[in-house]
């Protein structure tokens, strides 16, 4: 039976804890079935489709592309922009968090299959920004996203310097006085997993947007957001390097 797959899936996956959860799926089903007066609604063996390992869990993942998306958002409702413009985020996470209040312009190599209002929508190379004039761009970001250019994951061609001159791009295309929002891996060493990401010290990234000035950092460590620390606190906290991507810098950065 199809319906029966996921079950197996948990018993395999959970075997010393799994018999006793599924013997109370059962049970609360049987219990639903006892109290149901609406018979279009029957629970059958035949419709099943069961989530055993949930009774327990929290109310929702606070994890790094929880804070992550809420940092970005947050700052760019606070400084209302003219436009902004966004460079390979998750759309089904922070894009949609700022298409909540104004448009979007996305540029990612990858195509994009659906129509969403209020986004527009250009596949292209973000390593040069071909197109853009210098100076253009009032609102821009690029969360969880530079990491991984070059490294052929997503189809791009292999180049390990793409993405410094991502940042470089970014650099040129921002406006005076515009922000510039960045999400990156990263760790007290430089380093690369490939082909999964690169890890950067806060200074690599800093460094790389010379002609810019900090504005703000803060940082995601597994599940814990701590906002407006400083690089040394950060090398404080010993963070190695971790190729799990669980240690995130956020960066805003101005060009004054």
């Amino acid at each position: 039976m199809a319906s029966i797959k996921p079950l197996i899936k948990n018993f395999i996956k959970h075997p010393l804890t799994t018999p006793s959860r599924i013997i109370r799926f059962f049970n609360d089903m049987k219990k639903y079935n006892a109290m149901n007066t609406r018979p279009e609604f029957h629970a059958s063996l035949g419709k099943i489709y069961p989530f055993i390992m949930e009774w327990d869990g929290s109310a929702g993942d606070l994890g790094f592309y929880f804070w992550q998306d809420l940092w970005g958002s947050r700052k760019i409702f606070s400084t209302k922009p003219s436009e902004h413009y966004d460079i390979g985020s998750r759309v089904d996470g922070f894009v949609a968090h700022v298409l909540t209040f104004m448009p979007v312009t996305l540029i990612d190599i990858r195509p994009l299959s659906q129509k969403v209002e209020n986004l527009r929508f250009i596949q292209a190379d973000a390593t040069n920004l071909d197109g853009i004039a210098d100076n253009s761009i009032i609102s821009l970001s690029s969360l969880c996203a530079v990491e991984h250019f070059g490294l052929g994951r997503y189809g791009d061609p292999v180049n390990p310097e793409s993405c410094f001159d991502a940042l470089k791009s970014m650099q040129r295309v921002l406006a005076h006085g515009g922000h510039l929002y960045i999400s990156v891996p990263i760790g007290d060493k430089n380093g690369t997993a490939f082909n999964g990401c690169r890890i950067f010290t806060p200074e690599t990234i800093a460094d790389t947007l010379n002609e810019l000035v900090l504005e703000d950092f803060a940082v995601i460590n597994k599940t814990k957001y701590i906002d407006h620390i400083d690089f040394k606190s950060f090398h404080d906290m010993k963070p190695g390097i971790d190729y799990g991507a669980s240690v995130g810098g956020l960066f805003e950065f101005v060009k004054e």
